[in-house]
């Protein structure tokens, strides 16, 4: 079976009630099959579509166990995003995921779109979360969410879709940053070389107004001691 045919066969397993004739439960008390596991494939059985298939019918059947925990770095693995960016974008993360359990649910979801004023459907937001939803487990991560942003400055999202006004109605500006944006070949490389130094350079200036800000705060502090002793004298 070949991995198309087995998507074809996890999503209709997913779209039959329970119950109904039609349903996994009514095919296996007829002595019906049961669905063929990706495991048994050959020639593409490796490959990420397969192991995510294998998930997403492990989940299905209530058999999946715990993903071991990844540690993630966006600016490591979003370097096309400035640092302010990826911070403006955390906090628009954290603002909406209201259960603070680290992601954004369907429900969440709904709150954020009808925030930014571009109210979805439930279906919808399904196939919003679906387009980027790469562990098939119906919500958003802040990776997942990162991925948005990426698909949208590399210019993969439909003009009318839900996860492109997200993207747009958020006032984080990604259209004129980053490497995945630039159509330009040559100009994508001459990027990529600045990603590190660009990285570095925030950096400094972040440390240098910290600096500034030191000083200016003891500049005040030995003005109003001055302008004390002034008074007191």
């Amino acid at each position: 079976m070949s991995s198309e045919q087995l998507a074809r066969k996890l999503q209709h397993m997913l779209d039959t009630k329970p119950g109904s004739p039609e349903s996994p439960e009514h095919a296996q008390a007829n002595d019906e099959p049961s669905p063929v596991r990706a495991d048994n494939m050959t020639g593409d059985a490796t490959s990420e579509l397969t192991q995510k298939l294998n998930r997403r019918l492990d989940i299905h059947e209530g058999t999946a166990k715990p993903e071991q925990m990844k540690v993630f770095n966006p600016h490591t693995e979003f370097k096309e995003f400035s640092r302010k960016q990826i911070r403006d974008m955390e906090k628009m993360f954290k603002r909406f995921d209201s259960g603070k359990d680290g992601f954004i649910d369907l429900m969440e979801l709904k709150l954020m779109m009808e925030k930014l004023g571009a109210p979805q459907t439930h279906l919808g937001l399904k196939n919003m979360i679906r387009e980027v939803d790469e562990d098939y487990d119906g919500k958003l991560s802040f990776r997942e969410f990162l991925l948005i942003f990426r698909k949208a400055a590399a210019g993969e999202l439909q003009e009318e879709s839900g996860l492109m006004a997200l993207a747009r109605l958020s006032e984080i500006d990604v259209s004129t940053e980053g490497v995945l944006g630039a159509r330009d070949f040559f100009e994508a490389k001459v990027q990529a070389l600045s990603v590190r130094s660009k990285f570095e350079a925030e950096i400094r200036e972040e440390q240098d107004e910290r600096k500034r800000m030191e000083i200016e705060r003891k500049q005040r502090r030995a003005a109003f001691k001055e302008l004390q002793s002034t008074f007191c004298s």
